[in-house]
């Protein structure tokens, strides 16, 4: 091999092999402080627009739980309304079958439609304060359903159904100005009391089962976000045993580029005896 002070070879090379071994190393490092074996899309670009994409979804699917949270707390706003409007017509009920008793005298029959107007009452608070974030599905403010977000692209929704609970409605008959004062209208408050108390247990079932639709659905969703994370760390999470020994392998052989850089650039120095 030609001995020359202008061009050391060895040098040359031991400093290209230096290079890359420092260029592993610090990809090596940068794999063992972020744990990901693809950090950015020079690391592979084709898998990491995967990650990317799926990511992407694992966000939208935050955004479809958050949602169905709400449909879950509204559905249970107004079952526990609910719960406590059926309950309330039980007691309207007692005093409704009461009031139809002929030997009652006009002090005790008013006393008894105070107690049922009272019970109206409360009925009313109950069906205006069931709400949650500013919806009420039992007061008659919604004309039809409301819809939340199912799938991350928001081409899917489920469904919570308006049961308007209001005095005079549908579901509850009895009119807010009814009276059992009289006899003959108590009969006839009887029948609409019946009527409501199984209008509001199917109203009840209705909103029970959506119930249990959202909580089933949002049980899926958060399922699929688990599924859509674990397979973006199959695609990009780094075997952290592996890189720890491949990092301590390019640690060595950094020292041994460096040593080896050290003892070629020396050589020209065997130069300067053939001079003496």
């Amino acid at each position: 091999m030609t001995i020359s002070v202008q061009t050391n070879a060895s040098a040359i090379i031991a400093l290209q092999n230096l290079n890359k071994t420092s260029n592993d190393l610090q990809g090596a490092q940068n794999v063992v402080s972020t744990g990901l074996l693809i950090n950015t899309a020079k690391d592979n670009a084709s898998v990491w627009s995967i990650a990317q994409g799926q990511r992407a979804d694992v966000g939208a699917l935050t955004a479809v739980q958050s949602s169905l949270n709400r449909a879950s707390s509204i559905a249970d706003v107004a079952q526990s309304a609910g719960a406590e409007i059926s309950d309330l017509l039980n007691q309207v009920k007692q005093k409704v079958v009461a009031a139809q008793d002929p030997s009652l005298d006009t002090s005790s029959r008013q006393a008894y439609n105070t107690d049922f107007q009272s019970l109206l009452r409360q009925i009313s608070d109950v069906v205006n304060n069931a709400s949650f974030d500013g919806a009420n599905i039992l007061n008659g403010s919604l004309t039809g359903n409301i819809s939340f977000l199912a799938n991350a692209n928001a081409s899917s929704f489920i469904t919570l159904s308006s049961q308007n609970m209001s005095l005079g409605s549908s579901i509850i008959t009895i009119s807010a100005t009814a009276s059992i004062f009289a006899l003959t209208a108590a009969g006839t408050v009887l029948n609409e009391i019946n009527a409501s108390i199984n209008n509001v247990n199917s109203a009840l079932g209705n909103i029970g089962a959506q119930a249990t639709e959202i909580q089933n659905h949002t049980a899926f969703v958060t399922k699929l976000s688990d599924v859509l994370n674990q397979g973006i760390g199959n695609l990009v999470d780094a075997d952290m045993a592996k890189e720890s020994a491949q990092l301590q392998a390019l640690q060595a052989q950094q020292q041994l580029g460096v040593e080896a850089l050290s003892i070629a650039n020396s050589a020209p120095q065997i130069v300067l005896s053939l001079f003496k």
